[in-house]
């Protein structure tokens, strides 16, 4: 019973969200319509709770058995809490019970502390940092891909140094036709290769939905089989 239960309700589950885009029937949308602002909200609030279950769960373990790198859940902890506090009772827009604001006295200056100042001052700010940080990854692991080993490394080592190069304004400001042949590049070529991997990846999404939800595949139940 603990298998067969989840496959029966992922099939029955399935099944009806497919079938809103096979039959375009005003009921069957209507009825989609009210599943999708009913019943998903109390799937994702299940699933929120879980998730700042396992969270907890996850860094507790940590802090008590000391593995590497355990100070930084004090911090994970510390932000969960804090930002729900803020959340739960300071409102989105800053109207809920907690007050968010704090005024210096003898002064104009008011210091925001609300969720939406948290986010936009320390999650964007570390969220750019990473990105940073991703771009020089990237940098080094296209230094080690594009090397000319053979006529397909030549191509696309070619063709990303022609971006690169069109996107600099001092250089495509000195060679004017370079920047349309790097629209070219990224229009027509890159267009291709992202719609074929579009459709291989809608393809096998397909598939293994379809596993899923026939009971093909069980991988997700924990087990092997």
């Amino acid at each position: 019973m603990k298998r067969r239960i989840p496959l029966l309700i992922v099939f029955v589950f399935g099944v009806l969200g497919a079938i809103p885009f096979l039959i375009p029937h005003r009921i069957i949308q209507d009825a989609d319509n009210e599943f999708r602002s009913s019943v998903l909200r109390i799937i994702v609030a299940f699933s929120l709770v879980l998730g700042v279950g396992s969270i907890i769960r996850h860094h507790y373990e940590k802090i008590r058995r000391k593995r590497e790198n355990w100070q930084y859940s004090y911090v994970t902890l510390i932000s969960l809490v804090i930002s729900a506090i803020i959340g739960l009772f300071g409102g989105i827009e800053a109207n809920g019970i907690l007050p968010t604001r704090f005024v210096f006295p003898f002064t104009n200056y008011t210091f925001r502390f609300d969720i939406q100042t948290l986010y936009t001052n320390i999650m964007v700010p570390l969220g750019a940092t990473m990105f940073s940080l991703l771009a020089f990854f990237m940098t080094s692991a296209a230094y080690r891909a594009f090397r000319a080993r053979n006529i397909e490394a030549t191509i696309l080592l070619f063709s990303a140094f022609v971006v690169m190069l069109a996107a600099v304004p001092l250089v495509s400001s000195i060679f004017p036709k370079l920047s349309f042949f790097s629209e070219w590049i990224l229009t027509v070529p890159n267009t291709a290769a992202k719609r074929g991997l579009g459709f291989g990846i809608a393809l096998g999404s397909m598939a293994t939905s379809l596993k899923i939800i026939l009971g093909i595949e069980r991988g997700w139940l924990g087990g092997t089989g």
